[in-house]
């Protein structure tokens, strides 16, 4: 089987990503090739640091078909990480590297070397800017693809938010039936073709308990007659289902994924039951885009505690692919 290459962008300088992606490669071994695109000067410096051992290979975009990829070294495409003019704002600086780093990626892709792409983690708001509400949105926009979903996926439960990082206010302004179709569509996609199932999907309320005092009960006037519609067009629903009840231990062993109308409402149980062991996808791409699910953490950065399951999770997924 010839494994295509797994490209991985290193993400924000400041962050715990070398932390695990080291730990990650002490632990195991992969069959497909893993590309890191980073700074040499930053990679060299994490392995100072952390005092990990082994090769650098630097490699050629031009003539990267031509090239035999193992991970007995580490696999590099450069970024220079260094910007004169920039020096004294580290925010600007760290922003054009990993755009930088994104461009490369997404070059790769497009040239149908590889259909794989990990991220590390990045500071949203300080690299996005408000320009988008994640970087779901950043690559999907990239690629010009409109309908996407976001997916922590866990081998016992998933959950996917209708709304990702949108302002709690607006939230009820975005819900409706076709959006809710969309991701409904998307996760079963995935599911049939992935996973090699139908998914039981579980669609949870707007309001506490699935009532309101207001004239607009999203609960019965929306999301009671989707549920329903999708039923009809033969997906496997049901809802809406009180948020506060739905994660209970009987209740999510019945269903493959959770789908939550805003972004805490089942990030934070998921995050709670499972911590590490789940994985970001963004499905609707053209390739297989993950990212580890956790933050830069710039605070536990250089301490040597951090976890690295959510990326041996995210490349063991990829492994497969």
């Amino acid at each position: 089987m010839n494994f295509k290459p797994i490209i991985i962008v290193a993400g924000q300088p400041d962050s715990i990503f070398f932390e695990v992606f080291f730990k990650t490669l002490k632990k195991k071994k992969f069959k497909s090739p893993l590309i890191l695109i980073a700074s040499l000067k930053i990679l060299n410096s994490q392995m100072k640091k952390f005092n990990f051992k082994k090769k650098v290979k630097l490699l050629d975009l031009k003539n990267l078909r031509k090239q035999k990829l193992n991970n007995k070294s580490i696999n590099l495409i450069h970024v220079p990480s260094n910007f004169g003019h920039f020096r004294k704002n580290k925010i600007m600086i760290s922003n054009l590297y990993i755009k930088n780093s994104f461009k490369l990626a997404f070059k790769i892709i497009k040239s149908g070397f590889s259909n794989k792409l990990i991220n590390g983690p990045i500071n949203k708001s300080k690299f996005l800017n408000k320009k988008f509400l994640g970087i779901t949105e950043y690559i999907s926009k990239s690629f010009k693809v409109k309908k996407v979903a976001m997916l922590i996926y866990n081998d016992e439960i998933s959950v996917c938010p209708v709304t990702t990082h949108l302002p709690l206010k607006l939230v009820t302004k975005k819900i409706n039936y076709l959006l809710i179709k969309d991701k409904i569509e998307l996760i079963n996609n995935f599911y049939i073709k992935n996973i090699g199932l139908k998914p039981k999907i579980a669609i949870t309320g707007m309001n506490p308990h699935c009532e309101s005092i207001s004239k607009l009960n999203e609960d019965t006037k929306i999301l009671l007659p989707a549920v329903k519609r999708l039923k009809k067009k033969g997906y496997n629903v049901d809802g809406p289902i009180p948020a506060d009840t739905v994660f209970l231990k009987q209740n999510r062993a019945r269903y493959n994924v959770i789908l939550g109308m805003y972004h805490d409402q089942v990030l934070g149980p998921i995050k709670a039951l499972k911590e590490y062991d789940a994985i970001n996808i963004t499905l609707g791409l053209p390739f297989y885009r993950i990212s580890p699910d956790h933050g830069p953490n710039e605070k536990m950065v250089n301490k040597n505690l951090s976890n690295p399951l959510s990326l041996i999770k995210s490349l063991r997924f990829l492994d497969k692919k």
